[in-house]
C-alpha cells in the first residue's frame, strides 16, 4: 500500500488539480471539441457522460506514439501493452477490464475503430496516425454503442475525406534506439460526390534492450500499417463509405526481464530491465485486417437511418518464454486467430425537444488458438487448444428529452442475448513438443487427454437500463446525474482441467458479471471560457466479477509441480468509488495550462469459498488509487516565420496490483529453489516527465518538432509473470516483468498540402 510520504504528495496533487481546474484535457488548445459519444455530434461540455476527448492535433503536439499514451491524459484508466506482447492491448477503466488476452475471455473495455467494435485485443495497440480524435468513455456503455461493454469504451476516430480539395500529408520521425518512421496519407476528390483516400505508416526501431542469448533486439518495433477508404455522396441526404485497414507487426518476441537468477544460481539477473535471455525464439508476427461499409440516409430533417457492416480477422504466431532463460523449460510456442462479422442498424432522431438513437446489433465472432507448454526439466509437454464462438444479438435505444431549455432527461435501455460455444482440449505428451501442435514433433509420445470438451454451450441475457438528468444552472455550467448498468456475458475457461473436475462444474463455465454505476458530475467554464472544467464522482457496485488465476501444481505428489491449473470464478461483490477531475486554464491566447486527476477506492468485498469470505486474499488489478497529469502548451509567434509551440507535462501513477493477488515479493526461506527470496512484482508509484517543441511554418505546410519523453528515465513496470510463488512450475519458474519505454528523444518533420 501507499506510504505516508507518497500519500501526502499525491493528495497535494489532487488538491492542486482541483484548484488549477478540474478539467478536460481536450480543452488544451481548442475552443471547442465535438464528440459523438452519444452517437450524435455534441459539444463535449454538454454530454452528461464522463468522456475524455483528445484531438489528433493535440496528440501530434505532444509526440504521442500509440493509443497507450491516452492513459496519461485519462483519469482512472490503465491502457497498456499486454505481457509478452508488442501489440495486444490491456485496458481497465474505473477498475473494470480484462487482464488475460487468451481466446475465450472478452475485454471489459470496448475498442472501436470509428463505429466498428474490435472484439479481440490482439493488434489493438493502435499507432497514432491519420486520427481525428480519440474518445475515452468511462463507465458502462450499452445503450448508445453497438456492443455492450461493462467498463467503458475507447473510440479511435480516423480522419474523414476532403470531398472538395486534394490533400497530402507526409511525416518522418527519427529518434533514440534507431527510430525511423515514415507516414504518408492523402485524399483525392474524384468528382463532386466521390473521393478516395489512403494512409500508410512504417514504424522501425531497434530494441530498448537485447536478447543476450540470441543477440536479437528486445523491445524493438517493426510495424507496417495501412488504411484505404472511399466515400460517395450521390445526394445531400445519402452518404456511403467503404474502408479497409491492415496491420503487420513483425517486432521480435518480447520475453521480459527475469527478476531472479536461475535456480542453480549460474545465470544472474540482467543489469538492464529491457534485456532478456529467453531462448524460446524471436520470430513473432501479428497480422490484423478489416473492412467496413457504412451507409447513412437523411430521410428528413429529423430522421437519419444508418447501417454499419464490418468484418475483421487476425492471426498471431508468437513464442512466449515464461522463465526468460535459454533452456526449453517453461517455453510456450503459440498460435492465435480470430474473426468477426458485425452488422448494426441505427435510427437517429432529432427534433426541437427530443433526440436520440435506437438500433439493433449483431456480432458473430470466433477466437481460437493452441500452444505447447514445454517443460524440459520434466521431459513433458502440455498441449492446450480451444475455440470459442460468440454470437451476440442486441437491441438498444437512448433518447433525451429537453423538458425545458435548462432541464434534460435521458432514458435508455439495452437487451442483450449472448451465446457462447466452446471447445477445450488439453493433452499431456512425453517429450518436447506435441504432434498435436506441430506434426513434425514425431519423437514425442502421447500420454493422456486431460480435457476433451466439445461443443460446450451457454446463453446469457440481460436488460441494462440507463437514466441521466442534466440541468444547466447557467449558460456555461451543466450539472448531471446518471445511473447505468453494465453487463458482460459468461464463458468457458480455455485452460479448464476436466480430469481434476469430477463433478463437471467447468462444463457449466463461468457466469456473467454486472455493474451498477451511479454518477454525479458538473461541467462548465468560467472567465469568458478561459477556464473549462469537469468534475465527476461515481460509485459502482460490481457483482459476480470474473476472476482468473493460474498456478503450478504437483499432480503426482512427488514434490515437483508438473502441470498448471486454471481457475475462473465469479467473485461475488465489489464496490468501486472515486472522483475525477479534468480541466484547462487559458492564461492568454498563447498559453494554456491543463490538469487531470483521478482517485478510486476499489475493493473486492465478498468472495465465498466453502461459506467463508476470502475477499481479503484478493486485490483489484491494474487500478492505481491516484492518477494525475499537469501540462502546459505555449505558442510563440515568430514574425513572418510561423510559430513554435512548447508543450510539457508531468503524469503520475500510484502503485497498484498487476493481478487479483498481491505480489509484494517473497521473503527468504519461503522458496527452496530461491532461498534468498525475491523482489516485488507489483509496480511502485512513478511520474513521467515529457517536453516538446514544434515549429509550424506560416503557411502551415511544414512543421518540425523535437520531443523528449520520460525524461527522468523511469523504468515503469506494467506487466509480469509469477510462477514461483505460491506454485512454481518448471525448474526455474517464471518471475519476470515488462516495462514501458525508457527515456527517448525524437525529431519529426512533417509536410502538409
Amino acid at each position: 500500500m501507499l506510504n505516508r510520504s507518497r500519500l501526502q504528495v499525491s493528495s497535494s496533487c489532487l488538491i492542486l488539480a482541483a484548484l488549477v481546474s478540474a478539467a478536460p484535457a481536450y480543452a488544451q488548445v481548442d475552443d471547442e471539441i465535438v464528440v459523438t459519444a452519444q452517437r450524435r455530434a455534441q459539444n463535449v461540455q454538454d454530454v452528461p457522460i464522463s468522456v475524455t476527448a483528445i484531438s489528433g492535433d493535440f496528440l501530434d503536439s505532444i509526440g504521442a506514439v500509440d493509443i497507450t499514451d491516452v492513459q496519461k491524459i485519462t483519469p482512472n484508466a490503465t491502457i497498456e501493452v499486454a505481457r509478452g506482447s508488442n501489440s495486444t492491448l490491456i485496458a481497465f477503466i474505473r477498475g473494470v477490464g480484462q487482464q488475460d488476452p487468451l481466446w475465450g475471455f472478452e475485454p471489459g473495455v470496448g475498442i472501436y475503430v470509428d463505429d466498428v467494435y474490435v472484439a479481440r485485443p490482439q493488434g489493438s495497440v493502435l499507432d497514432i496516425f491519420d486520427v481525428e480524435r480519440v474518445e475515452v468513455l468511462r463507465g458502462p456503455q450499452g445503450t448508445l454503442y453497438g456492443r455492450n461493454t461493462i467498463g467503458g469504451a475507447i473510440k479511435y476516430v480516423t480522419k474523414g475525406l476532403n470531398m472538395e480539395d486534394p490533400e497530402l500529408k507526409a511525416r518522418i520521425n527519427v529518434g533514440s534506439y534507431g527510430q525511423f518512421d515514415q507516414i504518408l496519407s492523402g485524399s483525392l476528390p474524384v468528382s463532386d460526390t466521390f473521393a478516395i483516400g489512403a494512409a500508410v505508416a512504417n514504424y522501425q526501431r531497434s530494441g530498448f534492450g537485447d536478447n543476450l542469448f540470441t543477440g536479437a533486439s528486445h523491445y524493438n518495433k517493426d510495424i507496417l500499417a495501412a488504411r484505404v477508404s472511399a466515400e460517395w455522396s450521390p445526394t445531400q441526404s445519402l452518404n456511403f463509405r467503404l474502408a479497409a485497414d491492415m496491420t503487420d507487426d513483425d517486432s521480435n518476441a518480447k520475453h521480459g526481464h527475469r527478476l531472479l537468477p536461475s535456480g542453480d544460481g549460474t545465470i544472474p539477473v540482467t543489469d538492464n530491465e529491457y534485456d532478456t535471455r529467453g531462448g524460446a525464439g524471436d520470430r513473432n508476427e501479428v497480422k490484423t485486417k478489416g473492412v467496413s461499409f457504412t451507409g447513412s440516409w437523411d430521410v428528413n430533417e429529423a430522421i437519419t437511418l444508418k447501417s454499419i457492416t464490418a468484418y475483421r480477422e487476425g492471426d498471431t504466431v508468437t513464442p512466449i518464454d515464461f522463465d526468460a532463460l535459454p533452456q526449453q523449460d517453461f517455453d510456450v510456442p503459440a498460435n492465435y486467430s480470430d474473426d468477426q462479422f458485425s452488422q448494426e442498424f441505427q435510427i437517429l432522431y432529432s427534433s426541437d425537444r427530443l433526440s436520440g438513437v435506437a438500433g439493433v446489433y449483431y456480432l458473430d465472432g470466433s477466437a481460437n488458438g493452441d500452444f505447447d507448454l514445454l517443460l524440459s526439466s520434466l521431459g513433458l509437454t502440455i498441449y492446450q487448444a480451444g475455440d470459442q464462438k460468440k454470437e451476440n444479438l442486441s437491441a438498444y435505444a437512448d433518447f433525451t428529452y429537453d423538458v425545458t431549455d435548462a432541464l434534460s432527461v435521458s432514458l435508455g435501455g439495452r437487451y442483450t442475448e449472448d451465446k457462447t460455444v466452446a471447445d477445450v482440449t488439453r493433452e499431456v505428451w512425453f517429450g518436447l513438443g506435441s504432434a498435436s501442435f506441430d506434426a513434425a514433433n514425431t519423437g514425442s509420445i502421447f500420454l493422456a487427454t486431460q480435457t476433451g470438451y466439445q461443443g460446450l454451450e451457454r446463453k446469457d441475457s440481460e436488460f441494462s437500463p440507463r437514466i441521466a438528468v442534466s440541468y444547466k444552472v447557467a449558460d456555461n455550467t451543466n450539472v448531471y446525474g446518471s445511473f447505468s448498468q453494465g453487463f458482460k456475458a459468461g464463458g468457458f475457461d480455455p485452460r479448464a482441467r476436466a480430469d481434476l473436475d469430477p463433478l463437471g462444474l467447468s462444463q457449466e463455465g463461468f457466469g456473467p458479471e454486472t455493474v451498477d454505476s451511479y454518477e454525479l458530475g458538473v461541467k462548465g467554464s468560467l472567465f469568458e471560457n478561459r477556464l473549462t472544467y469537469s468534475l465527476a464522482g461515481f460509485v459502482a457496485d460490481y457483482n459476480d466479477q470474473q476472476i482468473t488465476t493460474q498456478q503450478g501444481v504437483d499432480s503426482d505428489n512427488d514434490g515437483t509441480n508438473d502441470t498448471f491449473v486454471s481457475s475462473v470464478f465469479n467473485a461475488g461483490s465489489s464496490q468501486y468509488k472515486g472522483l475525477e477531475f479534468e480541466g484547462a486554464l487559458r492564461l492568454s491566447e498563447n498559453f494554456t495550462l491543463s490538469a487531470m486527476a483521478g482517485y478510486i477506492d476499489a475493493e473486492i468485498e465478498e468472495i465465498l469459498s466453502a461459506g467463508v469470505n476470502i475477499a481479503d486474499n484478493f486485490e483489484t488489478q491494474n487500478t492505481p488509487e491516484l492518477t494525475s497529469r499537469f501540462g502546459f502548451a505555449y505558442t510563440h509567434d515568430v514574425e513572418n516565420h510561423g510559430s513554435i509551440m512548447f508543450t510539457g507535462s508531468a503524469a503520475y501513477r500510484d502503485d497498484y496490483f498487476l493481478f487479483n493477488v498481491a505480489n509484494p515479493g517473497f521473503p527468504a526461506g519461503q522458496s527452496a529453489v530461491f532461498p534468498e527470496g525475491g523482489p516485488a512484482l507489483d509496480p511502485d508509484a512513478y511520474t513521467v516527465f515529457d517536453l516538446g517543441a514544434k515549429w509550424t511554418s506560416e503557411s502551415g505546410m511544414w512543421d518540425f518538432g523535437i520531443y523528449g519523453r520520460n525524461l527522468t528515465d523511469e523504468r515503469a513496470r506494467v506487466a509480469a509473470y509469477n510462477f514461483v510463488t505460491p506454485g512454481q512450475l518448471g525448474a526455474d519458474g517464471a518471475y519476470s516483468a515488462f516495462y514501458r519505454a525508457p527515456r527517448t528523444v525524437s525529431a519529426t518533420l512533417g509536410f502538409k498540402y
